[in-house]
């Protein structure tokens, strides 16, 4: 019973990650770039204060692997975002029955249970305006909270910007 619980709660926080898929241009020589910045027209789907505390903890992990933005960069990052609707199957269900000699029947109630759950997918790619384009790209689908107070949203922005440049630059095999 204990190793059915553990499996359960183990599957509860593996399911409510964020799910973060790559690719990229084999081609590219990820050491060669060593700036970057964002473009001007960004629309990121986020509310201005959002987009800032995102720029902000994407930042700070490309300055710790030793890139620097500045003005006429080698790369120029683009992020969009869309909210997805998540139509979830999750219901009680109670059911009546009975049988007996050649006679049986059953009754079942579904009762729907937070049928709509929003979450956000998110594009970010890197571009190298100067020769091939899109070099690089990360598509994250996680729940976002709009309504999370500001430290919240602050704090989940870095832990996604950590979790998905970890992956940057890929390994070549």
């Amino acid at each position: 019973m204990k190793l059915l619980s553990r499996v359960l709660l183990f599957g509860l926080f593996v399911s409510c990650g964020p799910v973060i898929n790559y690719d990229y241009e084999r081609s590219v020589d990820f050491d060669s770039y060593k700036t970057y910045n964002y473009f001007d027209d960004m629309v990121t789907g986020f509310s201005d204060l959002d987009t800032k505390r995102l720029i902000r903890s994407i930042d700070e992990v490309l300055q710790a692997k030793g890139l620097e933005r500045k003005d006429g960069a080698q790369f120029y990052i683009d992020i969009q975002s869309q909210e997805i609707a998540n139509n979830t199957n999750s219901n009680v269900g109670v059911g009546v029955g009975g049988t007996g000699g050649n006679v049986g029947g059953g009754v079942t109630v579904g009762i729907p249970l937070n049928s709509n759950q929003f979450s956000k997918e998110i594009v970010i790619e890197f571009v190298d305006l100067s020769t091939i384009g899109t070099f690089w790209q990360v598509i994250i689908e996680t729940t976002f909270n709009p309504d999370a107070s500001p430290e919240k949203r602050e704090a989940q922005f870095k832990a996604l910007s950590e979790k998905v440049f970890s992956g940057y630059p890929p390994q070549k095999n």
